[in-house]
């Protein structure tokens, strides 16, 4: 499912307060994106246990629970995981990826907050996870009764409640400062193929393997580096993490080369460390030039009339990385009053990007 509007992880932690204690919720969102923690936070605000059930591990009678003789009658009794006597947030993980038995067994469950004769303490909230068909995960169509049971959202990274969340939570201080320059980082649509790839949760283990190794507090051997980098997060943005960490001793080089105060680095053995600040570079010219022209205010225009003069030492250094800047290949386009600038001022840089 993919719904015409997303909310961001603050956005999403009101929903949670205002509407799931009178209907149930279900949150949509790519793998690692934070749906788990974000609900655990919410039981935790209103100060209730979270009971997690894993929708793709479900059997129809891990809820209904099995049949009991009560005299000259039978009736189910539920697991006691959910039959509980105080009120608690009971959230269905990966429900989309339950069986269609399973699903059936969740509606009661979910409109009546009841199972058989069984009802959820008054006060309970039921939220509902999965992922999105696209995100390559394991998911099958929920059944349109089902869908209709519950009000829908669907979360986004916001990479500055994330890195407020990193900074309360004492991630590694690298993780910290690369996401920082590097916003555009945190998330990435998952691949195709078998390969990790950058999301909230991924960057949160980079930086638990970066802490049992000691990174930052003793030498961990670049070789090593590599393996934790590459094995965490996607391989572009590992490569970019990578000539970050080695370029900590000149962190604030980006901002130093806008004002004039150094150039980009030239020497071969230094690629590594031009493409990290031509990706930056490029990164904040989508953050910060305005879609229209007029509302550019003065740090605006000096970073526009320094843009092009920077893109054009560039191009004298590396012409690929120039023109990557410029480019859109990753469906990312610059404003269009500044391309054609660009056009105007640097017309072989895009004829030869064409």
């Amino acid at each position: 499912m993919n719904l015409s509007f997303t909310v961001t992880q603050s956005e999403l932690s009101d929903i949670l307060l205002n509407i799931s204690l009178t209907r149930p919720v279900f949150i949509w969102g790519a793998p690692g994106i934070g749906k788990s923690a974000l609900v655990q936070q919410f039981a935790d605000d209103v100060g209730m246990p979270c009971v997690s059930l894993l929708g793709s591990q479900l059997a129809p009678e891990d809820i209904i629970g099995i049949p009991q003789i009560n005299g000259d009658t039978s009736q189910f009794v539920p697991p006691k995981m959910i039959a509980r006597k105080e009120p608690y947030v009971l959230f269905l993980d990966e429900l989309n990826a339950c069986s269609q038995e399973v699903q059936k067994a969740f509606y009661s469950l979910i409109h009546e907050k009841r199972i058989g004769e069984y009802h959820l303490p008054e006060g309970s909230v039921v939220i509902g996870a999965g992922n999105r068909s696209q995100d390559g995960a394991i998911v099958k169509t929920m059944s349109t009764a089902l869908v209709n049971r519950m009000f829908h959202v669907q979360l986004v990274a916001d990479p500055q409640q994330w890195l407020n969340w990193a900074y309360e939570n004492e991630l590694h201080s690298w993780v910290i400062d690369y996401i920082t320059q590097r916003p555009d980082n945190l998330f990435s649509e998952p691949p195709k193929t078998e390969e990790p790839y950058s999301t909230p949760r991924s960057w949160h283990m980079l930086s638990d393997a970066l802490k049992a190794y000691g990174a930052g507090e003793k030498d961990v051997p670049e070789h090593i580096l590599r393996v934790l980098a590459y094995g965490s997060v996607s391989a572009n943005h590992a490569g970019m993490f990578l000539a970050f960490v080695k370029n900590l001793g000149n962190k604030n080089l980006l901002n130093q080369i806008i004002k004039g105060e150094a150039r980009f680095p030239s020497d071969p053995k230094d690629r590594d460390v031009l493409y990290f600040i031509s990706q930056s570079f490029r990164a904040k010219l989508l953050m910060e030039l305005p879609d229209d022209k007029q509302k550019m205010d003065k740090n605006t225009q000096y970073l526009t009339h320094r843009a092009k003069a920077l893109i054009k030492d560039l191009s004298h250094i590396n012409l690929e990385l120039a023109q990557m800047i410029v480019s859109s290949d990753d469906g990312k386009v610059l404003p269009e009053w500044f391309m054609i600038e660009i056009v105007r001022d640097l017309p072989r840089l895009i004829k030869n990007d064409k």
